[in-house]
């Protein structure tokens, strides 16, 4: 007997949540997650260039942040700093640059229904690809596509894993990571279908930066951790209030010091745990000045230390 729709899509969806679990040959190298020495602390802390509110130049920044208490700072791409300014002072200072972000891909989505703009959001990923190699970084944190009134959710899928598959090779010629983040772009609403997003491009330069802060406001970030598991390539850290939201308004969510609002860090520390993960973790709230820069690098190695059940 055939199968009927509805027992063909019950199927494939069961398909879909065993298989999302178990990784694909040729997952990531270790070089886009692990720490680089492999030993050494299972976290290694790093947050968002435009955080550092102290320091005239490039060096001095990196400075400020490195006596702060991190090991690296990410960077913007495209931008206007000078990108050998960028090397000498991570060379001079001597702190890493673990990767960089896309700047463009909001304002130029590659899900777009102008081909032109697609166009322009390639063109900016390439470029972030090429600096974040000259930088000794090793990931590109992407936002896959946005969902909104006249950018419908199939097209997004379809159009950005075109676009974005039209510069996997490069990624794979530079060994540098396409890293998509979970941010609140009405996209990719599941573990499971981010999962299989990820999957779809056959490449192990393809993976997640996996932000835990912006999961909270409808999801848990070990349910998410524990089906991502190795496509994880780094991660986002933020905190984030459901009190807040709910009492003052959806971004006042964001409103609360890390370790102060409802992610479960015992629960986060035991999936990454489970998963093996060792690597680079970026902070991504309100910066400012050295002191506000240690008091967050402090935060982070106190919510990381948080070990929970396994």
């Amino acid at each position: 007997m055939g199968l009927n729709r509805r027992t063909f899509l019950l199927s494939a969806a069961a398909t879909t949540a065993s298989g999302a679990l178990v990784r694909r040959a040729g997952a990531q190298p270790e070089t886009f997650r692990a720490n680089p020495a492999g030993g050494g602390p299972r976290i290694l802390k790093s947050l968002k260039y435009g955080m550092i509110g102290e320091g005239e130049s490039v060096a001095d920044k990196f400075r400020v942040a490195k006596e702060a208490g991190f090991d690296g700072v990410e960077m913007d791409s495209p931008s206007q700093l000078d990108a050998e300014e960028v090397v000498a002072a991570r060379d001079e200072v001597g702190i890493a640059i673990p990767g960089v972000v896309d700047s463009a891909h909001w304002g130029k989505p590659f899900n777009h229904p102008d081909e032109t703009v697609r166009a322009e959001g390639r063109a900016a990923l390439e470029t972030a690809l090429r600096d974040c190699k000259h930088f000794g970084g090793s990931t590109v944190l992407v936002v896959p596509a946005v969902v909104r009134k006249g950018m419908g959710y199939a097209d997004a899928y379809k159009l950005s894993r075109e676009e974005i598959g039209k510069l996997v090779p490069l990624a794979e010629e530079l060994g540098i990571g396409i890293a998509f983040e979970n941010v609140w772009n009405n996209f990719l609403l599941s573990p499971l279908e981010a999962a299989r997003y990820v999957d779809e491009f056959e490449s192990p330069n393809v993976g997640w930066y996996f932000d835990v802060g912006n999961i909270v406001n409808y999801a848990w970030p070990e349910q998410w951790i524990d089906v991502l598991g190795d496509r994880i390539m780094k991660l986002d850290v933020k905190e984030f209030s459901r009190a807040k939201r709910d009492n003052e308004g959806l971004w006042k969510g964001f409103g609360v010091e890390i370790g102060e609002g409802d992610c479960d860090w015992p629960a986060v520390n035991a999936a990454l745990n489970r998963i093996g993960y060792r690597g680079w973790a970026s902070a991504e709230v309100g910066g400012g000045d050295s002191g506000r820069l240690a008091d967050i690098a402090n935060r982070m190695d106190t919510v990381f230390a948080a070990q929970g059940d396994s």
